[in-house]
C-alpha cells in the first residue's frame, strides 16, 4: 500500500488515488487464481511480464484479440451486479483468438470509471479473473482510470486484450474446406455480449421491470437472463483440435450468423444451415416477439443460441461432437458446407 501517496488537490478534483491503491489490494487475491508459470511480474508495475514456453512449438505465431463488453454494462448498472461482466470481457477476446487455433497466454484489462469504488472495482476484476481461469490464461496487468466529469459516478467502461500463441504449422486453415463438410454448433449461454443496443430498446430496460420472474425464461428475470456471462470455448476447442482435423472456427458475435460464419469459409462455398436443428434459446424468442423483429434480422444480429461454429470432415462429425460433449459443450451438427456464392443459407 502506498501510504505516503495522497493528494488533497487531486481528491478535490474528484480523483482519489488512495482508492486506486485499495482496489489493487482487494483484487490481488482474484488475480492470484489466474497466474501460470509464465507470469513473471507482480501487479502494480509498469508492464506485465510473461515468459513464453516454447515447448513443442517450432515457429511461434502470436495472435492477439481486443474487445469490450459494450452496452451490456448498462444491465450491470441497473441490476447492480458487477462480478460477471469481466467474464464477458475475457470471452470476447479469447474466443476470437481460439478461432485461429491459438492458446491464450495472458490478459490485461482496462476499467474507466466516474468514481473509483474499490469494492466495485474488485468485483469487476473478480469476473475478469474467472474468465482467465476458464480460458487458462494469466491476468498479468491492467489499468483503472478514475475520470470524473467524463463518466457518471456510478458507471464504468470495461475493455481488455489477450495474446495467444500457436505453431505456424497449426494455424487453422480453411483452404481445406470442401463440399459435404459438417458444420457443428456449440451452444451459447444466452445473448453473450452483442446486440445489446437493440435488446435494451426492445425491453426498454431503463424504464421497465427487468427484475421480476418471467415464465418464458423459466422463472428467471429479463435482467438476470441478459446478464448471463458469455460462454468461453477455449479449452473445449483446444481439446477438439487434438482429436480431429478442425478446418474452421467462427465466433458468432455481433452480426450473427450472416456476418461471422462467412469469415471462416473460403470463396465458392457456403454453410447450409438447417433452421429446425438450431436450438434457439427462449430469450431470443422473447426478443423477437417483444420487438417484432423478423427472423432474418434476428439471425443477422444475435447468436440465436449458437456461440461458435466449427467445420470438420463429415466423417469426423460424430467424433467432434463426442469430444466437445466430453468437455462440457452440448454440441450438435447444424448444417453442411455446399458449393455456393451465398455464404450462409438458413432454411
Amino acid at each position: 500500500m502506498h501510504t505516503n501517496s495522497k493528494s488533497d488537490s487531486y481528491a478535490a478534483a474528484g480523483v482519489d488515488i488512495t482508492a486506486g491503491y485499495k482496489a489493487v489490494e482487494l483484487m490481488k487475491t482474484h488475480i492470484a487464481r489466474t497466474l501460470s508459470g509464465g507470469a513473471l511480474s507482480d501487479i502494480g508495475g509498469f508492464g506485465g511480464l510473461f515468459e513464453l514456453d516454447m515447448t513443442g512449438i517450432t515457429k511461434p505465431v502470436l495472435v492477439s484479440g481486443t474487445d469490450g463488453v459494450g452496452t451490456k454494462l448498462k444491465l450491470a448498472f441497473l441490476m447492480d451486479k458487477h462480478d460477471t461482466v469481466g467474464i464477458d470481457c475475457v470471452a470476447m477476446c479469447v474466443n476470437d483468438i481460439i478461432c485461429c487455433g491459438a492458446k491464450p497466454l495472458f490478459f490485461l484489462d482496462y476499467i474507466a470509471c466516474g468514481k473509483n469504488y474499490p469494492e466495485k472495482i474488485a468485483q469487476i476484476v473478480a469476473g475478469v479473473a474467472e474468465g482467465c481461469v476458464q480460458s487458462g490464461c494469466s491476468l498479468i496487468g491492467g489499468e483503472t482510470a478514475e475520470m470524473p466529469g467524463f463518466y457518471p459516478v456510478d458507471e464504468y467502461d470495461l475493455a481488455g486484450f489477450s495474446v495467444g500463441v500457436v505453431d505456424k504449422s497449426k494455424v487453422l486453415d480453411n483452404s481445406k474446406i470442401k463440399e459435404g463438410d459438417a458444420v457443428i454448433a456449440l451452444p451459447s449461454s444466452g445473448v453473450h455480449s452483442n446486440g445489446f443496443s437493440l435488446v435494451r430498446k426492445v425491453f426498454d430496460v431503463e424504464n421497465s421491470d427487468i427484475k421480476s420472474p418471467v415464465a418464458e425464461l423459466g422463472g428467471k428475470s429479463i435482467g438476470e437472463t441478459l446478464l448471463t456471462p458469455t460462454k468461453i470455448y477455449v479449452k473445449p476447442i483446444l481439446a477438439l483440435i487434438e482429436e480431429v482435423t478442425v478446418k474452421a472456427v467462427s465466433h458468432i458475435t455481433g452480426g450473427g450468423f450472416y456476418e461471422n460464419i462467412p469469415r471462416s469459409i473460403p470463396d465458392g462455398f457456403g454453410a447450409k444451415i438447417k433452421k429446425s436443428d438450431i436450438r434457439i434459446l427462449p430469450i431470443f424468442d422473447l426478443i423477437a416477439k417483444t420487438g417484432n423483429i423478423d427472423e432474418r434480422d434476428m439471425f443477422n444480429t444475435f447468436n440465436m443460441g449458437v456461440g461458435m461454429s466449427v467445420v470438420v470432415n463429415a466423417e469426423d462429425a460424430d467424433k467432434a461432437v463426442e469430444v466437445l460433449q466430453a468437455n462440457g459443450i452440448d454440441a450438435y451438427v447444424m448444417g453442411e458446407i455446399i458449393k455456393s456464392d451465398e455464404k450462409v443459407i438458413i432454411e
